[in-house]
C-alpha cells in the first residue's frame, strides 16, 4: 500500500521516516548481516543497523504519546514539534547505538538533528533545510570516526549529500536525489576497499544507509523508489545468496588478515561499546587514549552524553579509560570469533541446544546470577528497557529450539511479545511467562526442568512465578499521587505488586513494613536482591526480622548492582 506523502519535514515526518526506515532494515537485515566483510567480518552489521534505529523508533514513539495522553502540553495543543520528535530520534539512536555502524548512523541522525534544531520554534523545514541537514549529517560522521575509510558508509553519506546539494526543489526532490547519489556511491564501494572487492559486495553500512534514504524518499513521495541496491547474486536464491555472500565475505576478511581459518587473529580480539557521561575536554583526552589502544574508533554524541565504539585487544583498558575520562555504563564487551561460520577450516557451526530460558534483568548482579542457573540475559538499565529486536537477539543467542522468555518487567509485556512473535516466525518455539519482577523469574528459573516436556515445564516456571508475590523499595523522583498519598520527590516508596503501599523517609523502616505486609499472608521463602545504594545494614536487619517473626520461614540475600530499585522483595 502507497505511503500517504509528507509535504514538509515535520514531526509526522520523522515518524513517518523512521518506521518506514526500521520496515525496510528489518527486510534487508539478513543480507545486509552477510555482506558485513569491512571491518571485521562478524556478520551483524544488519542487526546492529535495525537494533540502532528501533531504539530511535521507540523515543520518537513516546514523544507521539506522551502528547496523545496529555494534548494541552504541546505548543499548538496537536502535538510534539520537530524539535521534539528529531531530538527523540537522535537521542534514541545514540543510547541504542551497536556496532561500528550502528554508531556511525547514531552520528548521521544526530548530525541532521542539529540543523533541524537551528530555530526551535520552526514547525516544519523545506527542501533547503533537509540539504543542509544532510550535509551537516554526513560531515559530523566522518568527524566522529578516529580513521576515516573511503568505500565505507562515510563514503556513501558524503555522496548522498553531494547530491542533496545539487537538488532543486522540494523535501521529495532532495530526498530522492539523495537516495540516487547514495545508490551509485554503494555501487563503487568494491573498487574503493580491496576486502569489498575480493568477497564481490558492497559495503554493509552504506547498503543500509541505502535502505534509511529510500525510506526517506517513501516518506516524502508515498513510494518507494525503484531498483534498490543489493548485493547479492542474481542467480541464487535468497538463501543461497546469503550463504554464498557470508562465505566470501568470511574468506576475504581471512585474506586481508591473513588467517586462514576465518578467526580474525591479526586484528584485536574485543569490540568495546559503552554510553559515557563525561564533558568535551575529557572525552577529547579518551579519543587520543584509545585511538592508541586499538582502530575503529568512533565517538559520537554531545551535551554530557557520548556513544564510544573500538576494536582493542585490552577490553579493560579501554573501560579503564572510560573510568577516567567519566562515567561508563551499558558497557557491551564482545569477542570477535568466526567459529558459527562454516567456512574453509572453521568449525561447524554450534548444534542447537533443545531448550534455553532467556531473561531481561535490571541489574549486572542479577545478570550473573541468572547466567550461573544458565539463562540468557538481557541487561535493562535504569530508564533503558531493551527493544524487541535486542530481545529476540538474545533467544536467537541462545541457539535453542525451545526458549522460555522472562521479562521480569510488567511494562516489557508487550515488548517481549513482539519478540516472542518474531522469534516464533524464525521457527523457534518460544513461551512467554509474564514476569513482573526479577524475584518472580528467580521463582521461575528455581523450577526449570530442561527433560520435562516443553509445556509441563512451562506450566511449572509459570505457576513459581505467579506464587511469588514481589515488591520493590526505591525514591521518588518526582511529586505525585499514589494509592497511599502524595509523595514528595526524595521520600522513600515501598511498592507491593506495583502499587505503592507504603510512603517514608527511613529505607530501612519502610522495607520492614513492606515485608511484614507482605508475610502477613503467610509464605516459606524471602528473596532480597540489595541495590547498590541500598544501605549497608539492611540485610541484616530484614533476615533478623523473619527469624524472630516468621518461624519456618528462609531467607536468601543477592547483590543485583545498579538495578535502580534500592531493593527488590520476593515472597514464595
Amino acid at each position: 500500500m502507497a505511503q500517504v506523502p509528507q509535504t514538509f519535514f515535520d514531526a509526522l515526518a520523522v515518524r513517518t521516516w523512521c518506521g518506514l526506515a526500521l520496515r525496510a532494515l528489518g527486510q534487508a537485515r539478513e543480507e545486509i548481516d552477510a555482506i558485513n566483510v569491512y571491518p571485521v567480518a562478524d556478520g551483524d552489521t544488519g542487526t546492529n543497523l535495525y537494533l540502532t534505529l528501533e531504539s530511535a523508533v521507540a523515543a520518537v514513539e513516546a514523544v507521539f504519546a506522551g502528547y496523545e495522553a496529555a494534548p494541552a502540553n504541546g505548543a499548538n495543543g496537536t502535538g510534539p514539534s520537530l524539535a521534539d520528535a528529531v531530538h527523540a530520534m537522535a537521542h534514541g539512536a545514540l543510547i541504542g547505538a551497536r556496532g561500528n555502524s550502528g554508531t556511525i548512523l547514531a552520528q548521521l541522525l544526530r548530525g541532521m538533528t542539529q540543523v533541524l534544531t537551528a530555530d526551535g520554534a520552526a514547525a516544519h523545514t523545506d527542501g533547503e533545510g533537509l540539504r543542509l541537514a544532510l550535509r551537516h549529517a554526513a560531515d559530523s560522521a566522518r568527524q566522529a570516526v578516529a580513521h576515516p575509510v573511503e568505500g565505507t558508509v562515510l563514503t556513501v553519506a558524503a555522496a548522498a549529500a553531494d547530491a542533496a546539494e545539487g537538488a532543486e526543489g522540494d523535501c521529495g526532490t532532495v530526498a530522492r536525489a539523495a537516495y540516487e547519489g547514495a545508490r551509485k556511491a554503494l555501487a563503487a564501494t568494491p573498487g574503493q576497499l580491496a576486502v569489498l572487492e575480493r568477497a564481490g559486495v558492497v559495503d554493509a553500512g552504506g547498503r543500509g544507509l541505502v535502505a534509511v534514504l529510500a525510506a526517506l524518499v517513501e516518506t516524502f513521495t508515498g513510494e518507494a523508489p525503484t531498483g534498490a541496491q543489493g548485493a547479492a547474486p542474481a542467480h541464487l536464491g535468497h538463501q543461497e545468496a546469503v550463504a554464498e555472500a557470508h562465505a566470501r565475505g568470511v574468506a576475504a576478511s581471512a585474506e586481508a588478515t591473513g588467517c586462514g581459518d576465518g578467526a580474525q587473529d591479526d586484528g584485536p580480539a574485543f569490540e568495546v561499546i559503552y554510553l559515557l557521561e563525561a564533558g568535551d575536554d575529557a572525552v577529547a583526552r579518551l579519543r587520543e587514549r584509545l585511538d592508541a589502544l586499538g582502530d575503529s574508533l568512533v565517538v559520537v554524541g554531545g551535551d554530557g552524553l557520548w556513544n564510544v565504539h573500538v576494536h582493542v585487544d585490552d577490553a579493560g583498558a579501554a573501560v579503564e579509560a572510560g573510568v577516567e575520562a567519566g562515567r561508563p555504563y551499558r558497557i557491551r564487551i564482545t569477542h570477535f570469533g568466526l567459529g558459527d561460520v562454516h567456512t574453509g577450516g572453521a568449525r561447524p557451526p554450534r548444534e542447537r541446544v533443545q531448550r534455553a530460558v532467556v531473561a531481561v534483568v535490571p541489574g549486572e548482579g542479577l545478570a550473573g546470577l541468572y547466567t550461573e542457573a544458565g539463562a540468557t540475559t538481557v541487561l535493562a538499565r535504569p530508564g533503558e528497557p531493551p527493544a524487541s529486536g535486542e530481545l529476540v537477539e538474545a533467544v536467537r543467542r541462545a541457539h535453542a529450539r525451545e526458549v522460555v522468555l522472562l521479562p521480569n518487567d510488567a511494562d516489557l509485556r508487550h515488548t517481549a511479545a513482539a519478540a516472542a512473535e518474531q522469534a516464533r516466525a524464525e521457527g523457534i518455539r518460544v513461551a512467554l511467562i509474564p514476569t513482573r519482577s526479577a524475584v518472580q523469574g528467580i521463582a521461575a528459573l528455581a523450577v526449570h526442568e530442561p527433560r520435562r516436556r516443553f509445556d509441563e515445564d512451562v506450566v511449572q516456571m509459570t505457576s513459581a512465578a505467579g506464587a511469588t508475590r514481589y515488591a520493590e523499595v526505591a525514591v521518588a523522583e518526582r511529586q505525585s499521587w499514589t494509592m497511599a498519598g502524595i509523595c514528595q520527590a526524595g521520600d522513600v516508596l515501598g511498592l507491593i505488586d506495583g502499587d505503592v503501599a507504603v510512603i517514608g523517609s527511613d529505607v530501612t523502616a519502610a522495607a520492614e513494613t513492606v515485608l511484614d505486609r507482605m508475610l502477613q499472608a503467610g509464605g516459606e521463602l524471602v528473596t532480597l536482591v540489595l541495590g547498590d545504594d541500598a544501605p549497608e545494614e539492611i540485610a541484616d536487619r530484614l533476615e533478623a526480622r523473619v527469624r524472630e517473626s516468621y518461624l519456618a520461614v528462609d531467607t536468601v540475600v543477592y547483590r543485583g548492582g545498579r538495578q535502580g530499585a534500592l531493593l527488590l522483595i520476593g515472597v514464595e
